[in-house]
């Protein structure tokens, strides 16, 4: 599918001849401070270390890093108008491709409003956001965000290293992709840090800046476009502002493709329901191809009169060669194939369980051989890992898909699995690079965090007047093999007694949110340090001394003394909590 190339010029200039013009004019000179040409995976460093960049640095604003290159079908959507729309909004409900996840699609439309009374003259479409937001993350992953608009998982590129593409060692410390030898371009609109430092919005109002909200990101995307008073109406401005983002011809026009895609109508869809591109620009040549840039049609020679005839000359015949026999002609050979082109299925490589805690990396690695139908191994052949399916378990750095080269014993090691916060089985599917072969699936388990042990954080008696409350609230930290067990479950019961786990009827008690008597609390997570504390206590009239129990995954149990007792009465004294295991 072309990209639509010169729907709208400056001053009118609308013409074929015109608009094919500007586009050769673009590809000639390159465009103000960027090499347009093939994909400059070996870039410099960002430049920028103003709060406006020019964007002449030849990494953009993503490094560069590898986008997505699947191209939309080939018939748009056509928009049908809804009663569910705004006035004069035309929705489409039709091709699957044309649905943006609700939240993703309302902090695109978000910053179009914002920029368009901050930056009128911009003339920025919430269209083109969305055709870069599905280039670089494919909507953040599908809608993969929480309400706030947060992406559930990192989203990060590869660390750019040079080693493949651009040369960009860390500028933030490892802030926001987490390393601090190499930049990698982060969240749904794939900033690199140093970009983000200065171009970095708050899209929501809550008052961060992060490149993993959807809504900061969209606004920061918007305001990065709309920079060097680029005004995106006019195709030339329009294709600057894209080869900044990132500075590359096939880039530039799959996003335009995109976003001529999104102008003939689009539909909302759930959160997490939207699907991932497979192609992108680090396959080596698989995936969708991003049509070429239109070539300025040739020009016929303006008329003239016509000169009369000319007599022509007078030429002496070449002497007759007698005819020579041609030589054999050598039938053509077929190219062997390719070692992708010999796989016929893949095999296990001996991969180990696949097990580890939440938030935890897994001790073991996926290894993947690729095979001839004869059993025979094949090197070279690149094996893609993807973690299949609405899960938080991602590769070691973030990103849920992988590709390796089988090594000559025809292997492939997937990189190390960090393993997320929601538990049971995740599968990650093997395929080959390039070849339709299927499938392999592993199955990883992702279990619950535990603590082994808990205690208190103080050993202050609590007690409290009938009727009142108790001054302190219960506090303890929960740790596992020694170290503080963060994020981890809890269950606080107020029981009947020692012998008897059930919740008492009378004593001591929480309040829920109606301030109604509650005496068992559930859902309850340890802090990053372990520590967990609970909600104010009160006391009905019943004086006496009773027990609070709190239990944490993994079995680890602590028992709390309270006393209630009338302000003259004396308490005896008595340990305060009788921790166990």
């Amino acid at each position: 599918m072309a990209p639509h190339i010169g729907r709208r010029l400056r001053k009118g200039a609308a013409t074929t001849a015109v608009a094919a013009a500007a586009v050769a004019a673009l590809s000639a000179s390159q465009a103000p401070g960027v090499a347009v040409g093939e994909q400059n995976r070996a870039g410099a460093a960002d430049a920028h270390s103003a709060p406006e960049a020019t964007g002449s640095d030849q990494g953009g604003a993503t490094g560069n890093s590898p986008y997505y290159t699947d191209l939309p079908p080939l018939n748009s959507p056509n928009p049908a108008p809804s009663a569910s729309a705004g006035a004069g909004t035309p929705l489409a409900q039709g091709a699957a491709e044309a649905g943006i996840p609700a939240t993703v699609l309302d902090a695109y439309k978000k910053a179009e409003a914002e920029l368009a009374a901050s930056k009128p003259g911009c003339n920025l479409p919430w269209q083109l956001l969305a055709a870069i937001g599905k280039v670089e993350s494919g909507h953040a992953r599908g809608g993969q965000v929480d309400a706030n608009g947060r992406t559930t998982s990192a989203i990060l590129g590869p660390q750019l290293d040079g080693n493949g593409f651009a040369l960009i060692k860390d500028t933030d410390n490892g802030e926001y992709d987490g390393n601090s030898s190499y930049d990698q371009a982060v969240g749904p609109m794939q900033f690199i840090p140093s970009t983000w430092a200065w171009a970095g919005r708050d899209g929501n109002g809550d008052g961060l800046k992060d490149p993993n909200n959807v809504y900061d990101a969209a606004l920061a995307a918007g305001h990065y476009l709309c920079r060097n008073d680029w005004d995106l109406s006019a195709q030339g401005d329009l294709d600057r502002a894209i080869l900044s983002y990132n500075n590359s011809r096939e880039y530039l026009t799959t996003v335009l493709s995109w976003l001529e895609y999104y102008r003939k109508g689009t539909h909302e869809i759930p959160d997490g329901t939207g699907g991932v591109p497979s192609g992108r620009s680090d396959d080596g040549g698989t995936g969708s191809t991003a049509p070429s840039i239109p070539s300025l049609p040739s020009v016929p020679a303006t008329p003239g009169t016509p000169s009369r005839p000319s007599t022509p000359p007078t030429t002496t015949p070449p002497p007759t060669t007698p005819p020579t026999t041609p030589p054999p002609t050598t039938p053509p050979t077929t190219p062997p194939p390719t070692p992708t082109d010999t796989v016929d299925h893949l095999a296990d490589g001996g991969t180990a369980k696949l097990t580890a805690r939440a938030g935890e990396a897994f001790t073991k690695k996926i290894s993947t051989k690729a095979e001839t139908k004869a059993g025979k191994a094949v090197g070279k052949v690149r094996i893609r890992f993807t973690v299949v399916g609405d899960s938080d378990t991602v590769f070691t750095g973030g990103e849920s898909v992988a590709t390796v080269t089988t090594d000559a014993s025809g292997t492939a090691v997937a990189p190390t699995l960090q393993a997320g916060e929601k538990t049971g089985e995740v599968v990650i599917r093997a395929t080959v690079v390039g070849r339709s072969v299927t499938g392999l699936d592993y199955r990883a388990t992702v279990t619950e965090r535990v603590a082994d042990a808990v205690v208190r954080t103080d050993d202050t008696p609590l007690t409290c007047v009938p009727g009142g409350e108790f001054a302190d609230r219960v506090e303890v930290r929960a740790t596992y093999k020694g170290a503080a067990a963060e994020k981890v479950g809890a269950t606080a019961t107020l029981v009947t007694s020692a012998d008897d786990a059930t919740a008492n009827t009378e004593g001591p008690f929480f309040k829920d949110a109606e301030g109604n008597p509650v005496r068992t609390l559930t859902g309850l997570v340890t802090d990053a340090k372990g520590v967990l504390r609970l909600p104010e206590l009160y006391a009905d009239d019943t004086e006496g001394t009773f027990l609070l129990k709190i239990t944490t995954a993994g079995g680890a149990t602590l028992t709390v003394e309270l006393t209630v007792a009338a302000a003259d009465s004396p308490a005896s004294p008595s340990p305060s909590a009788s921790p166990s295991a």
